[in-house]
């Protein structure tokens, strides 16, 4: 028996189980065979605190202080050709970029083709070191008396008194179950008698090239097209490009596609003068989002004992620690530091 059981090994739910585990003894349970498997372990890894929707930028202005540690020099760089001027503006306005010159532009990316027409720049992007991220919350719940148990798929959970949790032949049980599965959440709900909130997973497709024209791209920041129909991200000595593709898909152990990364690469290649002649590999992870794309974190509306920490929909490194406080305050009863209007705009009751 254990006072919480968190399942779902990604982000959300090992930065969840951590900030819990102060308060509870919690067990965490992974499916697969290590944390962050699936869209946690395929994240463009990126913090930038002006980048989503208002509930979203409160949470990662929440979390900038946690993220310290964590987080290197990029910034990004937005790219309008001619016909974009009302959508650049928008861009620009949303990101709250700087817009600059032609030539800093290219100083910053000397790649850059003559079709480009305006360009703005923001520093504050940063890159985030993720997987020393999942290990110190893992550290901390090992730390604090929880555990983590991989290559556990849930086949069953029956509600009672307590909550049983069966994953083959074992079973666990908890006064408590939260649910991070990522794009398994409305599965895990149905499992456990709770009504779906309607979370859909979008594959999200990656190519990675070498390092165009022979460049040292290290220095390069993250750049993208209006609209972000597009980005490129230096990575290792390489550049990572991806269609910034939201099709909806069943949960999988996704891949990419290569019609849709084929489309991505040619969006990026009218912006550049460096032919891509070499894809060195591609993969692709699942962004989940509820119907109305916001977060879903605390007590269901109809069972308080299960807890939604779900629909991070490509936020989840950078909302990652206050939306685990978060998670943690509202399961346990405690005030929380966030504003009533952002707590509201998150919660899972708004569905019931």
């Amino acid at each position: 028996m254990t006072d919480i059981i968190v399942i779902g090994g990604g982000i959300a739910g090992i930065s969840a189980a951590a900030r819990l585990s102060a308060h509870a003894h919690v067990t965490l349970i992974e499916a697969e065979s290590a944390l962050g498997y699936h869209a946690s372990g395929r994240s463009a890894a990126l913090f930038e605190e002006n980048y989503g929707s208002a509930s979203v930028v409160a949470l990662n202005r929440a979390s900038a202080a946690y993220h310290q540690p964590y987080l290197s020099p990029r910034g990004f760089l937005l790219l309008g050709r001619a016909g974009e001027d009302a959508g650049f503006d928008t861009d620009l306005a949303d990101l709250a970029s700087v817009e600059i010159t032609l030539e800093e532009a290219h100083n910053r990316v000397p790649i850059l083709s003559d079709s480009i027409t305006r360009a703005a720049f923001h520093s504050s992007a940063q890159d985030i070191d993720t997987d020393r991220m999942i290990q110190d919350f893992a550290k901390t719940l090992r730390a604090n008396g929880g555990q983590i148990i991989t290559d556990a798929r849930v086949s069953r959970i029956e509600a009672g008194d307590t909550w049983t949790v069966r994953c083959g032949s074992k079973l666990y049980s908890a006064d408590t179950l939260v649910n991070a599965a990522g794009a398994w959440a409305d599965e895990i709900a149905a499992m456990a008698g709770v009504t779906p909130i309607g979370i859909t997973p979008c594959r999200r497709s990656i190519a990675r090239i070498p390092a165009p024209g022979g460049h040292d791209v290290s220095g390069w920041p993250i750049f993208f097209g209006v609209g972000e129909t597009w980005y490129a991200k230096p990575d290792a000595g390489k550049l990572l490009i991806s269609p910034a593709d939201e099709d909806p898909v069943a949960p999988h152990d996704a891949w990419a596609d290569d019609m849709v990364l084929a489309e991505g690469i040619d969006r990026y290649s009218q912006h550049v003068t460096e032919p891509v002649t070499r894809v060195e590999t591609t993969w692709a992870g699942l962004r989940s989002f509820a119907p109305d794309r916001t977060l879903v974190l605390g007590p269901d509306a109809a069972n308080p004992r299960f807890v939604w920490c779900a629909g991070q929909g490509g936020y989840g490194f950078q909302t990652a620690p206050a939306a685990s406080q978060l998670v943690a305050d509202l399961t346990l009863d405690h005030a929380s530091d966030l504003d009533p209007a952002t707590i509201a705009a998150l919660s899972a009751k708004r569905f019931s």
